[in-house]
């Protein structure tokens, strides 16, 4: 069946379907009506005959894809109505581009689709004699455009100085996702699933332990991403590589490959973004590793939706300093429809099709350092500053690595304050957890007050993974609590409205008040009256529509 007009469900439609939306994935997210008629897509010259034997001329189609020069040839996408096809000649893992490239909205649902990788600049090691274009190119992507992609490999790549300008609307976000959503290129007829594409990869002059004091001080920094090779790091936490706005990412990723653990895709890595970049309103959907993921830098992140991915909701590691608000996280199911292969500690492995399994790991999986000791001292662990959280998790274990769904692991020394968060778990039989402290050092962070909670609920029939108490003593529930700021419930009856997804901010059962966040910088942090992402009276905010059909989108 031919997909189209993504987003279709209308906000009537999308309440009553809500209910369904952590179960098995059966309709597709397409891509977005976004009602975009675009002038220069279709040019018809109709002739008036006034004599019956004056010929008929034939409607011209003016070709609407992008073009653009490679190695002093023109390039354009060829149009296959309604969408624009993209060979490697255009854009592949062997192509850089160095220009300002713009993709816009087309007619008809239509999308841009690609073979191969979109790099936009060049990536750099300065050690091996290159030199980073501070001011490179811009991708440009209007709003109500889709882009597919055909291959595992295809990602998007803004290399460092390069920038991504993704700016949709609620109306007509933008959207990156499988080629295989479209019946035309869906040549195996599965359907779209997650480790169908790449995903997007932001590298730039942000901080990051990874690398060491000396290295920044010879403009030699120069962190590998991870997954396919590029370079980040530098000094400057307040660089910019553009922003993504109002914009879903569906079934990007990989598992590990034959580099082993770390040796994966994100659906979005943000490797040393400073905070001249933000990234609001996205829903990340079935990636294959996580949703978000920080290798330092600063860069700020709201009104996030990350539903059904394999691994965690929003991974944070060597030494991001940003900020967070409103993120809804949903573990939930998938019966997969192709087989898929990755590599665990060197063997391959592989999910056969037809498999049912669970989605989800860590809502946040929290990691202070990389490198440790004085000659990475100049950046310290992460220490984000988190608001407005909800992590529904599952009781199962996810179907790459059979590993628990959590709401929050903390490891490596990580540090970080937490407001008006809400862990739920509502069920518990398979020995699931709420909270993971992986390691003594983030215990110790914990115990120094350096990693808190504050008016926060803790929703799980079960809460702490390794024990109810720190190895050097004291309780975690105690810890949470935080001197009455926050609350342990024991479990995760009530606290949710009947949509799944809002606070149900008429339960008896919490007892303590959200913090208004008035404490907080005001130049990011909205002022608030509820705890977790969303709240059951406010129905009308653009936030709680966005997550409505985001939801809506997925559903049953």
């Amino acid at each position: 069946m031919k997909l189209s007009g993504l987003f279709k469900v209308s906000l009537v439609a999308s309440a009553l379907v809500l209910a369904g939306c952590g179960g098995d994935i059966k309709v597709t997210p397409t891509v977005n009506d976004s009602s975009v008629t675009n002038s220069n897509n279709t040019t018809t010259n109709p002739t008036t005959p006034t004599d019956p034997t004056t010929p008929v001329e034939p409607p011209v189609t003016v070709n609407p894809c992008t073009a653009r020069t490679v190695a002093g040839n023109e390039v354009q996408g060829a149009f296959e109505a309604p969408h624009c096809v993209y060979g490697t000649d255009f854009a592949g893992k062997t192509l850089e581009i160095e220009e300002d490239i713009t993709f816009a909205a087309l007619a008809d649902n239509g999308a841009h689709v690609f073979d191969g990788a979109i790099q936009m600049g060049k990536d750099c090691k300065t050690t091996s004699g290159c030199t980073v274009e501070a001011n490179g190119p811009t991708l440009n992507i209007e709003a109500g455009a889709t882009l597919a992609f055909k291959s595992g490999e295809a990602i998007v790549r803004i290399g460092r100085g390069a920038k991504i300008n993704a700016i949709g609307t609620a109306q007509a976000p933008i959207t990156f996702t499988s080629a295989n959503v479209y019946s035309e290129f869906d040549i195996a007829e599965t359907g779209a699933q997650f480790a169908d594409w790449g995903g997007i990869i932001i590298n730039g002059f942000g901080l990051t332990n990874q690398c060491t004091n000396a290295e920044r001080a010879a403009n030699t920094c120069n962190a590998e991403a991870e997954g396919i090779i590029s370079h980040f790091g530098g000094k400057n936490n307040a660089d910019s590589s553009g922003n993504i706005k109002f914009a879903n990412i569906w079934y990007a990723g990989s598992g590990p490959r034959e580099g082993g653990d770390g040796d994966d895709l994100n659906s979005l890595t943000l490797n040393g973004v400073g905070s001249g970049s933000t990234f609001d309103y996205l829903h990340v959907h079935q990636g294959f590793d996580d949703g978000i993921e920080f290798f330092g830098g600063a860069a700020n992140i709201k009104h996030i939706v990350v539903t059904d991915t394999q691994d965690d909701a929003i991974d944070i590691d060597a030494g991001w300093q940003g900020n967070a608000q409103f993120i809804f996280v949903k573990h939930g199911t998938v019966t997969t429809k192709k087989a898929v292969t990755y590599f665990d500690e060197g063997e391959e492995k592989t999910i056969p099709a037809g498999s049912e399994g669970f989605m989800g790991n860590n809502g946040f999986e929290t990691d202070g350092q990389k490198g440790k000791g004085d000659e990475y001292s100049e950046v310290p662990a992460s220490n984000p500053i988190i608001a407005n959280v909800t992590v529904v998790t599952t009781d199962g274990k996810s179907i790459r690595d059979n590993s628990s769904s959590q709401a929050a692991k903390f490891d490596d020394a990580i540090e970080g304050m937490y407001y008006n968060a809400l862990f739920v778990k509502a069920q518990g039989d398979n020995g699931t957890d709420c909270i993971e402290f992986k390691k003594e050092s983030a215990e110790e962070k914990a115990v120094a007050g350096k990693l808190m909670f504050n008016n926060s609920v803790l929703a799980c029939v079960n809460n702490f993974k390794v024990g109810e108490n720190f190895v050097s003593g004291g309780s975690k529930a105690e810890w949470f609590a935080n001197s009455g700021s926050s609350l342990v419930l024991n479990s995760g009856e009530g606290v949710l409205a009947a949509n799944g997804f809002a606070t149900n901010t008429a339960s008896t059962d919490v007892t303590i008040q959200a913090n208004d966040l008035s404490g907080l910088d005001a130049s990011f942090f909205e002022q608030v009256d509820h705890i977790g992402a969303v709240s059951d009276t406010d129905t009308s905010s653009e936030w709680y529509k966005w997550v409505q059909k985001s939801l809506a989108a997925i559903a049953n």
